[in-house]
């Protein structure tokens, strides 16, 4: 027993604080950025930093390799923004584990007080930060889980209301609430900071969800194995969201990934009235496009595409999904099962940036 102990705490010994997992498909332009400011501001811990290359053609590796020498590059096709993310988890070697977008930078605070602050809160398995968008604008980060209501008052413009009921949106806007410390539903996935301990209860990001809806879903598999989810706002980033506009692809993208997650998640009932709710968000944004100006064939065609993809006309916008949550190795390689939406999902990510 002495032994076996003796060697758990070295193995512990040799991880690193923090495992920082970024996606690039085609955006060196973007990680060059984010990786300067992850390590300016990695303060007193020890950072792991691993950068996901999805079949990028833009010289993401040679950039890395040349100027981050440090970090590790690992190859991948792109499946998604959860594929992408467990192939670089299952690289990771350290006690907490951050998934972080490409398209952003560290403003303020430092890993090293954030891995304090972590382990002064043992309760916490998940944890997002403070983000701005590109112009210092407060981006709300701060999720309820997805409901039939929720949805239902979004599509009734409820964040234009006087008040803010919980059961009326998802996004809790209140600006004050992202100023101090408190529990959550759900985070952005633009940057999530696991413990290992949560993850590896929880199970990684489920490969079924393309793109949308894997942070509710993994956030909920977390708390539900007994774990808090925390926003801490002693960290900011800058995260440059929402770069391409309206993309209607995207928009049935997150149309289709919600009709999963309600199928993973709701009974029969509440499944039937949120798929409802996402339809009637759908055919008022499809009535009321006009009033977006320059976006508003974007936004019909979107609306267009959503219903389709709900409905079940359409189909999933990037190919049907894998069969399996997690990609299978095969012959402990560490290369993954090829599936056939391999070809037809290629485009995403640089759809979605």
């Amino acid at each position: 027993m002495a032994n076996r102990d003796s060697g758990e705490q070295a193995g512990r010994e040799d991880m690193a604080d923090v495992a920082i997992v970024v996606i690039s498909t085609n955006e060196a332009h973007w990680v060059e950025p984010c990786l300067r400011t992850v390590y300016d501001h990695a303060g007193d811990a020890s950072l792991q930093v691993i950068v996901v290359d999805n079949s990028s053609t833009d010289g993401t590796r040679e950039m890395v390799e040349s100027r981050f020498p440090q970090a590790s590059v690992v190859t991948s096709l792109n499946r998604g923004f959860a594929h992408g993310n467990n192939r670089g988890l299952e690289h990771a070697n350290a006690r907490y584990m951050l998934l972080l977008n490409p398209d952003t930078e560290v403003l303020e605070g430092t890993f090293g007080d954030l891995v304090r602050l972590m382990d002064a809160r043992p309760d916490v398995g998940l944890a997002g930060v403070r983000q701005v968008n590109g112009e210092g604008k407060l981006l709300r980060t701060i999720r309820r889980f997805p409901s039939a209501s929720r949805t239902l008052g979004e599509a009734l413009y409820s964040e234009r209301w006087p008040v803010h009921p919980a059961w009326a949106g998802e996004r809790v806007l209140d600006a004050a609430a992202y100023e101090r410390e408190g529990e959550c539903d759900w985070t952005s996935g633009s940057f999530m900071l696991a413990r290992r301990e949560a993850l590896l209860g929880a199970g990684l990001l489920d490969e079924r969800f393309f793109l949308q809806s894997e942070e509710p879903d993994l956030c909920l598999r977390i708390k539900r194995a007994g774990w808090q989810v925390r926003h801490l706002p002693q960290m900011t980033i800058v995260h440059l969201a929402h770069k391409a506009g309206v993309v209607p692809r995207m928009v049935a993208q997150d149309a289709y990934s919600r009709k999963q997650y309600a199928h993973k998640h709701f009974g029969r009932a509440h499944r039937g009235l949120y798929i409802s709710a996402i339809g009637i968000q759908h055919l008022i944004r499809a009535a009321t496009a006009g009033a977006a100006g320059a976006d508003a064939d974007a936004r019909r065609e979107g609306a267009r595409l959503a219903l389709g993809a709900i409905s079940g006309r359409g189909g999933p916008p990037f190919g049907p999904p894998p069969h399996t949550a997690v990609a299978p190795s095969l012959n402990g390689t560490g290369a993954h099962a090829s599936t056939p939406e391999t070809t037809v999902r290629e485009t995403a990510a640089s759809e979605s940036s």
